[in-house]
């Protein structure tokens, strides 16, 4: 054989055996370099932290928190509508079942002073929303609320990313855990359970679009959920006392 054809082999060998060695090279690649795979994204916890500064730095969020019903004979909280800013302010209504009635009570709240409506009374009065199983609604983003309230959750797991939101343009991905009885009185004050099972939902951009809340909300009541909706972060608005 001459030298041209001993060389030509040799080339077409070589050439064959680099193809054949491309696959392994890439996997390789991959599994040193780091980039871009699954297991590049957030911690739970990270994620969570996230989330936490995202809502607690929002200049104002509106927040749709329900339950379908209320264990009987229970008095309490079964739907709070209405905007949350940074002051910290509320603006909006609050749907309770007191005595045996369901009641829609247009509340506002700044700081620490809750005003509401209450029925066959005029006027707005101030208010102890506690004694209607409810909490100072303009706590509820801060640090006294969801956004604390994140930060408590243990053994976190993070479950799949589903799209959602407005049109399903937003990517949301689902992280359970328990968070302790004595942190969700700031959310439900009438909260009995020693711990709640927790339910986040999170955008790829750190916001909390969606929260449900299951545990012992009422002394001496079967086990219930609470669902929460966040919507509409950077609102801006001026709410003032009634």
């Amino acid at each position: 054989m001459s030298a041209r054809a001993r060389t030509s082999g040799r080339l077409v060998t070589t050439v064959a055996a680099l193809v054949l060695a491309l696959p392994a090279l890439a996997a390789c690649s991959g599994d040193d370099g780091g980039g871009g795979g699954a297991d590049d994204g957030p911690t739970p916890e990270e994620a969570l932290a996230v989330a936490a500064t995202t809502l607690a730095e929002t200049s104002g969020v509106d927040l749709t928190l329900s339950t379908p019903t209320l264990p009987d004979g229970v008095s309490g909280i079964t739907r709070a509508v209405g905007t949350i800013t940074d002051a910290p302010a509320f603006d909006g209504s609050i749907t309770v079942v007191f005595a045996g009635q369901t009641v829609d009570v247009p509340v506002i709240a700044v700081g620490k002073t809750v005003h509401a409506q209450l029925p066959f009374t005029p006027g707005w009065n101030v208010v102890n929303p506690k004694e209607y199983g409810a909490p100072n609604p303009a706590n509820l983003i801060g640090e006294k609320g969801f956004a604390g309230l994140l930060g408590l959750t243990e053994s976190l797991e993070a479950g799949d990313s589903v799209r959602g939101g407005a049109d399903n343009s937003e990517i949301l991905t689902t992280y359970t855990g328990t968070v302790p009885g004595t942190a969700m009185k700031a959310i439900i004050p009438s909260s009995s359970g020693d711990t709640f099972d927790v339910e986040w939902q999170v955008t790829d951009e750190g916001e909390l679009r969606k929260a449900t809340l299951t545990g012992v909300f009422y002394p001496r009541a079967e086990p219930m959920t609470y669902t929460v909706d966040f919507a509409d972060y950077g609102i801006d608005k001026d709410i003032t006392a009634p």
